[in-house]
Formats: C-alpha cells, structure tokens, sequence
C-alpha cells in the first residue's frame, strides 16, 4: 500500500507541502530583491499586514462581498436555469450546450471581452444606452461600477457550472414524492418549497462550499480588468499578495500576507463544512 501511495505522496510533498514551507519561511525574513541577506523580523511582516489600513478597509471586505454576492447570484441563476431545463421541451439538448458555452472560455479571455463591452469610449454597453437616450457612464473609473463587471463577469463564468450539477441534482431526486405531490393538487410553488428544495439542499450546500472557498482567491479576471483599481478600490485578497511579493518584489510581505489569506480561508472553509455536515444531517 506505502508503494502505490508513494508517487502521489512524493509529488504533493515536491509541489505543495515545500513551497508551503519556503513560502513560511520568506514571511519571517526580509526578503526583498534590494536586501540579500534575507534578515530574520520575526512576526514584523504579519503585524504590517493586519494594522494596513489597505487590508482590513479594502482589501478583506471586497474579498467577502464578492465571495458572498458572485456565490448567491450563480445559485440563484444556476437554480432557475437547472428548473427550467428540467423540463422536457424542443431543442433542450441545444439550449444546455448554448448554456456550457461560459465554461468553455477561459476566464481571461472573459474578463478582456467585458472590458472592451464596458469601454466608456467605444464599448456596446454605452452604444446601447446612448441608442435608447440614456449617457453612457465611465465604467471601469468608478469603485462600484468597476466592481459591479467584475461580479457579472464572475457570474457569467460560473453560473453554468451551478446549473448543471443542479441539474443533475435534480433529474437525481425520487419521483414518487412529487407524483403524490400531483395527486394531491399541490401547487407548483409548494412542491418546490417543500420538496424539491429540501431533497437538493445536500447538492446546494457542496456547489456552495466548493465555489465560495475557490471565489476567496480569484485573481485572474480582477488583474485582466481593473488591476485592482481605481486606486486599489476593487483590490481583491489575491491580488493584495500578488501586488507584494511581484510588483513591489517583497517576498517576505507577499508570503505573509498568503499566509494570513490561506489562514483566514481555513477558517472560513471550516465554517463552510460543519454547515455543510449540518445540512447533510438535516436533510436525512
């Protein structure tokens, strides 16, 4: 059993557990491209880290508004589009490949889409709202409305991924509780309150955990699309360790500052699974 666990052991030992460790380390020295010597300063970088006005002001509750929206708002469409496609209708094979199509694309090819469709000079956005007798606005120059394309375009991405595992959540699900429901008269509304929601919270409460802890370290579509700007309004956690450790090029910094994420994600993750468990038992 010790040989056929072996290789697998090895590389995650190679590829996570020592840049784990290496990372660690840099957060404990000085170690910044101007300062070789890589000086020991103890818990100095993490006390910068949590007393920057940056961090706790901008950076953490971006993180969590963007985990907490982008999750609530690719369930609720994913739950919509996996309701309505549970229906048998014309063309319903085409209509869920059309739906695939999003997680098809790669999200920097997304992100660099809806920047030029958010363009304030020559975007299709503003073409359509001054087609209707509305201004067009400056998108990507305010804090709100830069966030705001950052948040569909997250959306966008990942509400198919909700609707087909909610899909196939659903075609899962018993009929004869709904086949009674029928007999009964029950109303459409209360079948789905009282059944078909209750039966498919396991298959909410996993898509839930799993998106919202890898939500926590998006990074790509922000850099492709504001950087974190304007003026580090729509900076994200990611992009906070990123802008340290290879912009400013401190190593010791931007490793405190994963560190204090990956901690903070742990926290959250643990959280997230004893819901989780919760909801499991409550379900059976």
């Amino acid at each position: 059993m010790l040989l056929l666990i072996a290789p697998a052991a090895i590389l995650m030992l190679l590829f996570q557990v020592v840049p784990i460790v290496i990372g660690a380390n840099a957060s404990f020295r000085d170690w910044a491209l101007n300062d070789p010597k890589k000086t020991w300063v103890g818990l100095e970088h993490y006390r910068h880290v949590l007393s920057d006005p940056a961090f706790l002001q901008v950076v953490l509750p971006n993180t969590f508004v963007f985990m907490v929206l982008s999750v609530a708002l690719s369930l609720a469409l994913g739950l919509v589009l996996a309701l309505l496609l549970d229906r048998p209708f014309r063309g319903q094979k085409l209509v869920q490949t059309v739906l695939l199509l999003p997680l098809m694309v790669a999200p920097v090819i997304a992100a660099i889409m809806l920047r030029w469709m958010f363009n304030d000079q020559f975007g299709i956005v503003n073409v359509v709202l001054e087609g209707l007798g509305l201004e067009g606005q400056p998108w990507m120059v305010q804090r709100w409305s830069a966030f705001a394309v950052i948040l569909a375009t997250d959306v966008w991405l990942w509400t198919p991924w909700f609707t087909i595992l909610l899909l196939a959540g659903l075609q899962s699900l018993p009929k004869d509780p709904f086949e009674a429901a029928a007999i009964d008269g029950t109303s459409r509304w209360r079948v789905f309150r009282y059944l078909t929601l209750p039966m498919l919270r396991p298959v909410i409460a996993v898509c839930v955990v799993i998106r919202a802890i890898d939500a926590f370290r998006t990074f790509d579509i922000v850099w492709t699309l504001t950087a974190g700007g304007p003026a580090r309004s729509t900076e994200l956690f990611s992009l906070y360790a990123y802008v340290h450790a290879f912009l400013n090029l401190d190593f010791g910094m931007g490793s405190a500052a994963a560190i204090v994420g990956g901690i903070i994600i742990l926290v959250v993750g643990l959280a997230l699974y004893r819901i989780l468990d919760h909801v499991m038992q409550v379900s059976r």
